[in-house]
């Protein structure tokens, strides 16, 4: 059984190939090594987000990310999922549920009331893991718009080993 704890930053290569894996089948992202490094990275430093690892036999077999965020509609923190991925050799064995559990209890203990995410519509086994594991689908639908500022964001960003 796989172990569950905090990642840190000897294991981001490990995090960048699940997200390899996660990324080819959202269709709205596009795998780049340089910067999923650096969102890791970022994720690390941050005292609002967190990186949950499941480990076995001293690799990285599983993440999931948290990014707490204000909510004017529950009036306090709420907490945004991301980046939920189980290495495929190890789907179906409870991975996934215990890494969603640790997730929940780290929003518990930041106070906040709700969990939120965004799944691919076209990824029907991971909406049904949610379904299964008691996630409702909203009537919100997400739109997006990039930023002609983010590669100005993303010079400023501390890299992998340097101090934040």
């Amino acid at each position: 059984m796989a172990s569950l704890r905090k990642a840190r930053h000897e294991d981001v290569e490990q995090l960048v190939k699940l997200l390899r894996l996660l990324f080819t089948i959202e269709q709205d992202f596009s795998f780049d090594a340089g910067k999923q490094q650096q969102g890791l990275v970022m994720l690390l430093h941050s005292d609002r987000g967190c990186i949950l690892v499941a480990e076995a036999a001293g690799k990285v077999i599983g993440m999931c990310t948290g990014q707490l965020v204000i909510s004017t509609a529950e009036g306090g923190p709420a907490v945004w999922v991301e980046d939920m991925v189980v290495d495929p050799a190890h789907r179906g064995s409870g991975v996934g549920r215990s890494l969603m559990q640790a997730m929940i209890a780290w929003a518990e203990e930041q106070g906040a009331t709700r969990l939120q995410l965004l799944a691919d519509k076209h990824n029907p086994q991971a909406l049904a893991f949610y379904q299964r594991i008691g996630w409702q689908s909203t009537a919100l639908i997400c739109l997006r718009k990039l930023s002609p500022s983010g590669a100005e964001t993303r010079a400023s960003i501390p890299q992998q080993g340097s101090n934040p």
